[in-house]
């Protein structure tokens, strides 16, 4: 359950964007040279930090395998070894190559296919691929393919929790929703303001918060929550 909605809601969301785009300035995320690198970074970063699946990452880049063709070619095993420094290696080769067979089977073998369309079938269409939930699926869809759906993760949760926008409990839906029924429908602002909660959830709003020098410090908040 979120907080009740109000007309304070736009002016707190927004207030809380513009202070960390003062403080924080331009992200530049996603860290991605093409589409599919966004797909394959969404995936290996589920559950471990970023600097882990950018390690496989490169793996992938210098085996030449960061394709929708090479993942396709490249048998799970070998697929598992390169990618063993994002951490449950096994779990996430299986969810790769499940992806990208969805692709080939069911889209030709174009990415853009899967994820182009209007926003709710194309979200529908990631979810039911295996180990594709919420957090990746629009993730692929704001960063790989340009639909303004707003990224929640654990950061954001936390930071809209402490600062009392959201409730305790809040569901990944809810959340997402605050800001897609709140702010402009507009990829750009969602890329920048997902990309400053979280350069905030790693600087302050950590599990322990930090709130000294916090760009949020004199917003009213609750550390232990």
């Amino acid at each position: 359950m979120t907080a009740m909605p109000g007309p304070s809601t736009h002016v707190i969301l927004r207030d809380i964007y513009d202070r960390l785009f003062r403080a924080y300035g331009p992200q530049h995320w996603w860290p991605a040279e093409t589409p599919t690198e966004v797909v394959v970074g969404a995936i290996l970063a589920q559950n471990t930090a970023w600097a882990n699946a950018e390690r496989a990452i490169a793996n992938l880049k210098r085996a030449g395998c960061l394709s929708l063709s090479a993942l396709r070619d490249l048998s799970e095993k070998e697929l598992a070894r390169l990618i063993q420094p994002s951490g449950t290696y096994r779990v996430k080769a299986a969810r790769l190559k499940a992806f990208v067979d969805v692709v080939w089977r069911d889209h030709q073998g174009s990415l853009d296919a899967l994820v182009g369309g209007r926003l709710p079938e194309a979200r529908r269409r990631l979810l039911a691929i295996r180990g594709v939930g919420p957090e990746t699926a629009d993730a692929i869809l704001l960063y790989a393919a340009g639909h303004a759906t707003f990224v929640v993760d654990a950061y954001t949760q936390r930071i809209l929790r402490r600062h009392f926008v959201i409730a305790p409990g809040a569901s990944y839906e809810a959340t997402r929703l605050l800001f897609q029924q709140h702010l402009p429908r507009d990829t750009v602002l969602f890329n920048e303001y997902h990309a400053l909660l979280v350069a905030l959830g790693k600087k302050h709003c950590r599990s322990r918060a930090a709130c000294t020098g916090c760009p949020l410090e004199d917003i009213a908040h609750d550390e232990q929550l």
